[in-house]
């Protein structure tokens, strides 16, 4: 019998989350197939709708209650940010597993504490970074790690989209301080996450955040200050020598799911954007000189483990399927099996050290070292 779920959150990524409970064990014949147990959301008439339309046995208007019943073996966690750690150690001391949406918390302090919280549990815990899922990006790994462009001296990494582009949209809980520093916790994780999977941690950073709209109406007619920064950029340096760039931007108009990727080595270079997912690019300086160019790799079943869901090459995946190889990523993980496509709350913490740096470097105006140890 496979493990009893429970999904606190019915939103935009609580649905991606039931989706992919639902879909796994069909995708993945080597895990059992889950049992879609409760499901809570700010009210019980809510839950109740909700679990109702995802599959799940009951829903509820108490997260806590969720937590504690016996039959709910691993906890998706998929509230706005400010949540997220209180859920998670609740979960983490009863003896659940975890999977919480990303950013890991809002303050560095919360998140050693979902770290901590995790280190005292036998239980699993990671962290919903799904772009590391796609197969582009398990094989640009690859022929990084086979040397296929040498050695890794520079990386540009951006993340832009265009829903709060709009000046007359109205303020909502993104623009809250108490949901982090804005673009930065909302965007700036995801290029980070696949920076750590393709390449390694950040040792320092010299970051500027921006606020293009000071002010966002609110729904009595009133204006409220934006609390937090919908632009960042940043320089950095990694741990293998490399340099880069980091520039995310969610008030950018025409961009609508975009993560670029630019990373150059010795002998060639890597270029990926996730607005065209199932594609990536490869340049060898080492072909000859009359076929030098970028070669365009479409996604195709020797790229593990898109053949799971299709048999034909060019066919695509899309987001949600990213969440479904998560999500078997979280099962083999739970199972004992451990490789480097899960992002954990040790790694996660990794991540947040990075985006704390930066919002502390944005107002110093300094660079800043970022010690992978904890804070006294």
């Amino acid at each position: 019998m496979g493990l009893g779920v429970g999904l606190i959150g019915s939103g935009y990524m609580g649905k991606c989350h039931a989706l992919a409970w639902a879909s796994v064990a069909t995708v993945f014949p080597d895990v059992d197939r889950p049992r879609l147990v409760a499901l809570a959301d700010a009210t019980p008439e809510l839950a109740r709708e909700q679990a109702d339309a995802f599959g799940f046995g009951r829903g509820t208007g108490d997260w806590r209650d969720l937590i504690s019943d016996p039959a709910v073996d691993v906890v998706s966690i998929a509230a706005p940010n400010q949540f997220h750690a209180d859920m998670a150690v609740a979960a983490l001391e009863a003896g659940k597993h975890v999977w919480c949406e990303k950013p890991m918390a809002t303050s560095l302090e919360d998140a050693i504490r979902m770290r901590d919280a995790a280190r005292r549990s036998s239980k699993t815990a990671i962290l919903g970074y799904n772009y590391i899922q796609n197969p582009m990006i398990r094989h640009a790994r690859n022929l990084i790690a086979e040397g296929r462009i040498g050695k890794v001296n520079h990386i540009r990494l951006e993340m832009d989209e265009d829903f709060m582009a709009d000046p007359s949209q109205p303020f909502y809980w993104k623009s809250e301080k108490k949901s982090g520093y804005g673009v930065l916790d909302d965007f700036a994780v995801h290029p980070l996450s696949l920076l750590a999977v393709l390449h390694g941690r950040i040792t320092s950073v010299v970051a500027d955040m921006a606020k293009p709209y000071p002010e966002r109406p609110t729904s009595d007619g009133a204006r409220r200050p934006v609390e937090n920064h919908d632009i960042a950029q940043a320089l950095f340096r990694t741990e293998f020598g490399a340099s880069g760039v980091l520039m995310v931007n969610r008030s950018a108009w025409g961009r609508k799911g975009r993560i670029a990727l630019q990373i150059f080595g010795s002998k060639g270079s890597i270029l990926y954007d996730q607005e065209r997912m199932n594609e990536l690019q490869i340049y060898s300086a080492e072909d000859p000189a009359d076929l030098q160019g970028y070669r365009t790799i479409l996604a195709a079943p020797p790229h593990v483990p898109y053949r799971q869901f299709i048999p034909a090459p060019g066919h695509g995946l899309g987001f949600n399927e990213l969440k479904v190889i998560e999500c078997h990523e979280l099962l083999r993980a739970i199972s004992g099996e451990h490789d480097a496509y899960v992002i954990d709350f040790e790694r996660g913490l990794e991540i947040e050290r990075t985006v704390h740096a930066a919002a502390r470097s944005a107002v110093s105006g300094t660079w800043v070292k970022i010690e992978y140890i904890d804070l006294p």
